[in-house]
């Protein structure tokens, strides 16, 4: 019999815990972050009355949609894709957390859009931290002047660091980029840069969330292990 979203969730939710206590973190410190990218509506309502309180999606269009279709349920919306500046307008209306935000200009165009409407935008900046030429996000030797120049922006919040590892089969292998990414939180927090939160750390995914707590990850995006495999599911 084919394992249910409520099954998947609950197994998820309990190795979030297990991992966290065996680290010793308070499970209440890592959030889970259920990927909804391509998953059908039906799907995305059964998983909020599961118990998901945070939705992640990579696609501006298909998001909108899907908000507008679940109306006002009890979840949190996290943009977790490459961001281009010309979806900013659309971004700062639909989403609670953006975790991809890589360049001083996709900044101030979010900042800019975030005070025609009278909000302040919870972002998270997005670190190339394998260094990849095909991964999004700012390269981690310029990640502090990053921060630094995003700082002074009254309609953004920085809340923290996202990043996606290179893809390996073990996750003893991807281990070293989640410390490099808390490395990389430790350094700005130690330069006291006037408003800038280093709350969060966004990294780990189905094959490897528990190796991104046992490195500090405080929101893990975790789409395959809940609704199953799909056709791309390369941020779940």
């Amino acid at each position: 019999m084919a394992e249910t979203i409520q099954g998947r969730l609950k197994r998820v939710q309990d190795r979030i815990a297990e991992t966290a206590l065996a680290c010793g973190r308070d499970p209440k410190t890592v959030k889970l972050i259920a990927v909804s990218k391509t998953v059908a509506v039906d799907r995305v309502v059964a998983a909020i009355r599961a118990g998901v309180t945070d939705l992640g999606e990579n696609y501006v269009q298909e998001a909108r949609e899907k908000i507008e279709a679940l109306g006002r349920q009890p979840v949190s919306w996290h943009f977790i894709g490459h961001l281009q500046s010309n979806k900013a307008k659309y971004v700062v209306k639909l989403f609670d957390l953006i975790h991809s935000v890589d360049s001083f200009k996709l900044a101030t165009e979010l900042d800019k859009r975030a005070r025609v409407i009278g909000k302040v935008q919870e972002v998270l900046v997005q670190v190339n931290i394998s260094g990849e030429a095909t991964k999004s996000g700012i390269e981690t030797k310029q990640a502090v002047a990053l921060v630094r120049q995003m700082a002074p922006l009254d309609n953004l919040a920085i809340c923290g660091l996202m990043t996606m590892p290179p893809y390996f089969n073990s996750p003893e292998r991807v281990r070293p980029y989640f410390r490099a990414l808390k490395d990389l939180q430790n350094l700005i927090r130690t330069e006291a840069i006037p408003d800038v939160h280093m709350a969060e750390l966004s990294m780990g995914m189905t094959g490897d969330f528990e190796a991104a707590i046992q490195e500090g990850a405080t929101l893990v995006r975790i789409g395959t292990a809940i609704f199953g495999e799909r056709s791309n599911a390369a941020l779940g």
